[in-house]
């Protein structure tokens, strides 16, 4: 309860938290702590967010950290 009154004094205040997950990587809002190899999601996208960030009225508070998709690299076999 008291958790809740808090979020709605921030949003009152003008606190947005930066919901990343699924987006596409913005170095203006989002830290890449890590790059994750995989074919599930286009390159670039943001796949895991480890810490939320926050704006203040359209200001960065704190970048989102997250992990951001890489395209898999190739696997070349030597005989």
């Amino acid at each position: 309860m008291i958790y809740d009154q808090l979020l709605a004094v921030l949003k009152e205040a003008g606190v947005e938290a930066i919901d990343a997950e699924g987006q596409p990587f913005d170095p203006n809002f989002h830290e890449a702590i890590s790059q994750q190899e995989t074919d599930e999601a286009e390159e670039g996208t943001v796949l895991q967010q480890l810490q939320r960030g926050y704006r203040l009225h359209d200001r960065l508070v704190r970048p989102a950290r997250v992990v951001v998709a890489k395209s898999p690299s190739a696997v070349t076999e030597t005989n």
